[in-house]
């Protein structure tokens, strides 16, 4: 008989291949008596699919013509569920919003990144109640029609950015995010991007992006990685950074308001009324920080895209100018009280954000229970993503949906159609709980930008408007790109527009 000296390492090696053989079996592989999952392009019998390094949302357009509206992914002991199509979404992610409000378990960008603080990737329970609870009573739509002057004001700055300097249209785009979102989050005046607060926010914000991107760090496949030595420092210290900023801006805040001179902010609120929605110093100076970076960061891109459609499609925006020049004339500016009027400036916002949506690919949300769809089933613990690329190209719902028609959201009365809809701000019960906010700049800044500028391809630069032309972030910005503004009205007519009166106010706060 043979007497093997097998070395303790090897040993455990082996348990453990066996171990994870086991697991996978039995846990990763649908028990029997379930329903199957969806179908989905085939993968490593152990280690399941790889996930796309790059434009995720793009392939998963792609894997949605050829397995379907829903498709599933494994990958090691996770199980991914993708939607790409209308009336899937509206059954699993609308209807079964109550059983997808949690997240996925983000070690990378939730739990070491954020500090288990940041609202968007915080999973369900009581900490998520009480941090939405707050920013709903600040973002709610009669609290959102108190920014209506800070937007106005910043929205007419950034006619002035232009006109003197056309080039930058992006970095103006930029700025009148930053300033709105800055004032009302913390009283903040009007700042330059190149100030040291947006380039921290900004730089906070790149991180996410990447960070929380499907596949982006193993470490959410497989989380015994979390374990290993240095993996994961590098979050640790932006964290770090993160808390800091944060904490410094909510400090000046709180020491205005012991000097007497703090004026009415989100930021202000949240402190006067900490106890009151049971907050910690963390989360308080969190929740106003994230609010700052993920409002600045989506209206920007928001507002960048407008430019980009119009320029790229004239007659669309000559319907625009039309109905402008119809309701507005020429002698005053858009205001907020000409939107009910103003059909065709709200289609092609609505268009604009279809044709190339911010967030491109969603944010994944977890089931809480097993929920059944055309036979199929989306087992508890799935992560499932409502894929907004593949949403807003739903040939069912969106006719032509390459081609960027902004009558599609018109009614045969020339009404904005209520029937129709895209979910630019997410689904369910996890929905943006700024949209209301977001809508009024992207709304005020189209009106005024196309009621003072006809803008035009450069055709010596063409714009390159392919989704490869944009970061590979969660929400997504376009590369540089050249615009031509021409002016409708002289330029001393539109300056002394401009200079004839100050429409700021400042949000009243009970």
């Amino acid at each position: 008989m043979l007497d093997f000296d097998i070395p303790p390492q090897a040993s455990l090696a082996a348990i453990g291949v066996i171990a994870a053989l086991i697991y996978v079996k039995v846990v990763c592989v649908p028990r029997r008596h379930r329903l199957p999952l969806p179908p989905g392009p085939p993968g490593h019998w152990l280690f399941g699919n790889a996930l796309p390094k790059s434009y995720a949302p793009v392939q998963f357009a792609k894997w949605t013509k050829t397995y379907g509206p829903v498709f599933s992914l494994k990958q090691g002991p996770r199980v991914w569920i993708i939607i790409g199509r209308y009336q899937a979404v509206m059954d699993i992610m609308e209807k079964e919003g109550a059983s997808l409000v949690d997240r996925p378990r983000s070690i990378s960008a939730a739990e070491t990144l954020s500090g288990g603080m940041r609202v968007v990737v915080e999973g369900a329970g009581d900490r998520l109640r009480r941090l939405r609870r707050v920013l709903h009573a600040r973002l709610q739509p009669k609290v959102a029609e108190t920014y209506e002057g800070i937007q106005t004001t910043n929205a007419r700055n950034m006619l002035l950015d232009i006109l003197n300097d056309p080039k930058n249209h992006q970095m103006h785009a930029n700025r009148y995010a930053a300033s709105v979102v800055l004032s009302i989050t913390y009283a903040h005046p009007p700042t330059p991007l190149t100030s040291p607060l947006v380039r921290a926010v900004n730089t906070c914000l790149s991180r996410f992006g990447a960070t929380v991107r499907p596949g982006a760090y193993l470490v959410d496949t497989y989380p015994v990685l979390r374990y290993v030595p240095g993996y994961l420092n590098q979050l640790r210290e932006w964290h770090k950074e993160e808390m800091a900023l944060f904490e410094g801006v909510l400090g000046g805040v709180r020491s205005q308001m012991t000097n007497g001179t703090a004026q009415p902010s989100f930021a202000k609120f949240l402190i006067e009324h900490q106890r009151e929605y049971g907050l910690s110093d963390g989360e308080l100076a969190y929740v106003a920080g994230a609010m700052f970076g993920a409002g600045s960061d989506t209206t920007a891109s928001a507002i960048t895209i407008m430019m980009m459609a119009a320029a790229k499609h004239p007659e669309a925006q000559a319907r625009i100018q039309d109905e402008l020049d119809a309701v507005v004339g020429r002698e005053r500016l858009p205001t907020f009280e000409d939107q009910p009027m103003l059909p065709q400036v709200t289609a092609f916002m609505l268009e604009s954000l279809r044709w190339r949506p911010v967030s491109i690919g969603g944010f994944a949300h977890r089931a809480m229970k097993d929920i059944i769809w055309n036979g199929y089933c989306i087992p508890a613990g799935a992560s499932v993503i409502g894929n907004h690329w593949a949403i807003a190209n739903d040939p069912d719902v969106y006719p032509n949906p390459e081609r960027f028609y902004p009558q599609r959201w018109i009614d045969d009365k020339g009404r904005v159609r209520d029937d129709l809809r895209f979910c630019t701000y997410g689904f369910g019960r996890r929905v943006c709980p700024g949209q209301h906010v977001a809508n009024r700049s992207i709304y005020i800044n189209t009106a005024l930008i196309l009621w003072a500028f006809r803008l035009l391809e450069n055709p010596a630069a063409p714009i390159d408007a392919s989704l490869h032309a944009f970061s590979d972030t969660a929400n997504m910005h376009a590369k540089p790109f050249e615009v031509r503004f021409e002016e409708r009205l002289g330029v001393g007519v539109l300056k002394a527009l401009l200079s004839g009166g100050d429409d700021e106010g400042d949000p009243t706060y009970d």
